[in-house]
């Protein structure tokens, strides 16, 4: 990975009447990067710097809006953001990152009746307009997530739990280098979050990574830094509530 996904300075970014980011500064460094800081942004002591990163936002639409941010399809409103080393603030550089980024929404729809290799395969053949290898990539996807013995099952008759892997697997079938996760984690059993949490740290291997719910306790599994979103900031979380209560303390506001 030649860039750090994401490198945060100052970021503001409107969502209808308010904000959903006011001047937030933060990392998402590469798995196993040598030199994660050499970007070219100012980045303050304090700072968050993980290859994972979660942020507990209790609001889904606003949660949208910041994986759209990092996704190229929104444009900061101030601040310095780069994602894969392309400014976000042009259009270039938006349009540059969109197919080396991969979007696992817990809303997201399936094509009806489409089943769960197949949701796979199309994730593939879109992420890749020249379609090779896509039925090998899915095969690599479906037997890493566990999902070959249901990659005949229509996704939307598939168990939940099951269902939300199967959207992990095609976010991440083009092998991306930023993973964005949204809402995956929020709503399930304790047994299965902590299976699906397994997925997505596993993933953290080859991608960076950030996810975001309204479960701090279960991002704590999967994240090496947590934050929490107040008010368009973000902040730190104590270690202590990010595993046990899932919301968190704003200890320490970024700059």
């Amino acid at each position: 990975m030649a860039a750090v996904p994401v490198v945060a300075a100052g970021v503001g970014l409107r969502h209808g009447r308010g904000w959903a980011v006011r001047s937030a500064s933060f990392r998402v460094n590469a798995p196993a990067s040598a030199n994660p800081l050499d970007e070219g942004l100012p980045v303050e002591s304090g700072v968050t710097e993980s290859t994972t990163v979660g942020i507990v936002i209790d609001h889904p639409a606003q949660a949208s809006a910041i994986i759209d941010l990092l996704a190229g399809m929104a444009r900061p409103a101030y601040g310095e953001l780069r994602v894969l080393g392309h400014d976000m603030s042009t259009i270039r550089g938006r349009a540059a990152v969109r197919h080396r980024v991969g979007i696992a929404r817990r809303n997201a729809r399936a094509l009806p009746a489409m089943r769960v290799r197949k949701l796979v395969e199309h994730a593939a053949g879109l992420a890749r307009p020249d379609r090779r290898n896509r039925h090998l990539l899915a095969a690599a996807i479906l037997d890493r997530l566990s999902l070959l013995p249901w990659a005949e099952v229509p996704v939307r008759l598939a168990p939940d739990p099951i269902a939300r892997r199967a959207r992990l697997a095609a976010a991440a079938v083009h092998q991306p280098d930023l993973l964005l996760v949204d809402g995956l984690l929020d709503g399930l059993e304790e047994r299965d979050i902590g299976a699906l949490a397994e997925a997505i740290r596993d993933l953290g291997r080859d991608s960076g990574i950030v996810v975001a719910g309204r479960n701090g306790a279960a991002l704590a599994l999967v994240c090496d830094e947590v934050l929490q979103l107040s008010g368009g900031v973000l902040a730190s979380t104590s270690p202590e509530e990010r595993t046990s209560s899932g919301t968190g303390e704003i200890v320490a506001p970024l700059p």
